[in-house]
């Protein structure tokens, strides 16, 4: 069922999630930028204004920042897990780049994954000569296990669902000595997750430079929370407390709102959704720990508004997946009353993601 609540914590965050560094999330966006620079693949994605579709909403702008092509992973995660393989490789060379393409030859990266973060793992230890293990639940089908074999990685099926294979990639890391990198972070694990997350400024730092006026409106989908909590923390180094920041999550899998009502990490439990990388019914507790913080509302939508906006973005020529589109879903789908409570009319700029393009074969 759809929902949406204001951040009851905004601008205190939460006082009950232990283990987190005193900086959950890096705002070092220059320095980020600076380390993906020395990338063969790091082109630029593209900022793409939508007049027609900022007519049809009736705002005075739309701006959406497409990651479908990323470093030709097709999502933004391509940004993540590659980006923390390579500033470990940087940093173990003493900065070196041509030396830090040989100092993880002995590492295996070992992660769960149920969409692109397995992809960008898999990339990252090929482009550091290092072995990937990626953990994958019975439901993820054999074409995105392909996708990774493809990329050299290791494929290990394990469990019904992504909870399921996640308990096997921890086991599997604390057996074989494997270094464990998740896009997700829980009480004694974070600082891989906080490098995966520092990857993700790169996009935002992006459209600092390309769009003609700062947003007044950012719809973000979130399913652990790492983009959503990536792009909010830039936002706000870069724009202040100007922009109306909006989280938006499937109604089946509400983690962040739910933790943010009972104002500490809790389970979102629900029924399976279309928009299976954000299907996370636990969310990142460094994530959860900045959004608490700096995000203004916490949005739910369902499925068919999901599949609606792929419908609608599709229309405007731009191909994607309901995960993909979540964040514009939000709006779009805005009724009056919720549109006026965030203060959105004909003189609102919004900034959105798309996420991810079209899947192929696999979630």
């Amino acid at each position: 069922m759809r929902d949406m609540i204001a951040n009851p914590h905004r601008g205190r965050g939460l006082a009950t999630i232990p283990g987190l560094p005193d900086e959950p999330v890096s705002t070092d966006i220059e320095a980020a930028r600076a380390l993906f620079s020395q990338c063969p693949a790091s082109a630029e994605t593209s900022l793409s204004a939508m007049p027609d579709l900022a007519a049809a909403v009736g705002v005075a702008r739309i701006d959406l920042k497409d990651e479908r092509n990323r470093m030709g992973l097709g999502s933004f995660k391509a940004l993540g897990a590659a980006y923390a393989i390579a500033k470990m490789a940087m940093e173990q060379a003493g900065g070196d780049a041509v030396a830090a393409r040989d100092t993880l030859h002995d590492v295996t990266f070992v992660c769960a994954s149920a969409g692109n973060h397995g992809l960008s793992v898999a990339a990252g230890a090929r482009m550091f000569g290092a072995r990937a293990v990626i953990y994958l639940a019975e439901s993820v089908p054999d074409g995105f296990a392909a996708r990774l074999e493809a990329k050299g990685a290791t494929v290990m099926r394990a469990g019904a669902d992504y909870d399921a294979s996640m308990a096997a990639a921890v086991a599997a890391a604390e057996a074989n000595g494997w270094f464990l990198l998740s896009d997700s972070s829980w009480e004694g694990y974070s600082a891989p997750a906080r490098d995966v997350m520092e990857g993700y400024l790169i996009m935002a730092g992006e459209v600092a430079d390309e769009i003609d006026a700062p947003p007044t409106h950012i719809f973000l989908q979130a399913g652990v929370g790492g983009l959503a909590a990536a792009c909010t923390a830039a936002a706000r180094t870069i724009w202040g407390d100007m922009p109306i920041i909006t989280v938006v999550e499937p109604d089946r899998a509400p983690a962040l709102m739910e933790s943010v009502r009972a104002g500490r990490p809790v389970h979102a439990g629900g029924p399976e959704s279309n928009m299976g990388r954000l299907d996370c019914k636990e969310p990142s507790h460094l994530a959860l720990a900045c959004l608490a913080r700096e995000a203004d509302y916490f949005e739910t939508i369902t499925d068919e508004e999901a599949d609606a906006a792929v419908v609608t973005l599709a229309g405007h020529g731009i191909a994607t997946t309901p995960s993909g589109v979540a964040g514009i879903a939000g709006l779009l789908h805005l009724a009056s009353a919720a549109r006026d409570r965030l203060g959105i009319d004909a003189r609102s700029r919004v900034l959105a993601y798309v996420s991810e393009g079209p899947v192929d074969g696999g979630a």
